[in-house]
């Protein structure tokens, strides 16, 4: 697996997970912009929304993805996040019927008892894949949907951009960045015992860079891609 430090051309300041998410909370959705995650899930042809009934939203956050789950017509949403100051944001949404503080690959939630687990934005702090497939493959009924958000691994490797932000003093803060190359997804996924329904890559066009004008120089390349498997 390539390491992130090998493309790495910001050299900032590195955080564990929980520490950079707790700081970076405050301005998190100012900062990240519906081009990356939501206007992908909304591209999906697979998922059939408004007729899954129980979600499990991994990795929360400040609950972006549970507010857009619930109005598509997703009836009962439990998150689950590593970071007490995101999941205090994400329940006031009143999105969620349950919010859990654990770690994605090991949420304490009940076995076989989602029809669709989502991960959106959360796998480039993984070291390893496979422990959050398997998860995500333990928590969803047979038949069920796992839809995986994630950077696409060209646009970490060719443009060296960890996840950051900036802090309260201005400084860029990177949080622990890894890059998955798409066959270790499929690899870990194919594992846990999932089978591939629908892939989508995001490239920054005209939409992306009207919600981030800084992303003109990138035009063009991959920066999110889409999965969406099926549990066995």
């Amino acid at each position: 697996m390539p390491r992130f430090s090998d493309f790495d051309s910001r050299g900032y300041r590195t955080v564990d997970v929980r520490s950079g998410y707790g700081e970076w909370v405050a301005t998190y959705d100012d900062t990240v912009v519906d081009a990356l995650d939501i206007e992908l899930l909304e591209s999906l042809g697979t998922v059939p929304w408004r007729t899954l009934r129980r979600a499990a939203d991994l990795g929360c956050g400040t609950g972006r993805t549970g507010v857009w789950l619930k109005s598509q017509g997703v009836s009962s949403i439990d998150g689950v996040d590593l970071t007490p100051a995101m999941l205090e944001v994400a329940r006031s949404t009143a999105a969620y019927e349950r919010l859990v503080e654990a770690d994605v690959s090991s949420t304490g939630l009940e076995s076989g008892a989602y029809d669709l687990v989502v991960t959106c934005l959360v796998d480039e702090h993984l070291p390893d894949l496979k422990p959050s497939y398997r998860e995500a493959n333990r928590l969803s009924r047979a038949g069920g949907l796992y839809v995986l958000v994630a950077y696409h691994p060209h646009f970490l490797m060719s443009t060296g951009i960890p996840t950051h932000f900036d802090s309260e003093s201005g400084e860029s803060v990177a949080i622990e960045t890894h890059v998955h190359l798409v066959s270790d997804h499929v690899a870990a996924a194919l594992e846990a015992g999932f089978v591939l329904a629908e892939m989508k890559e995001r490239l920054v066009d005209d939409g992306c860079i009207e919600q981030k004008p800084r992303w003109e120089r990138f035009r063009g390349q991959p920066i999110t891609l889409a999965f969406v498997w099926k549990s066995a």
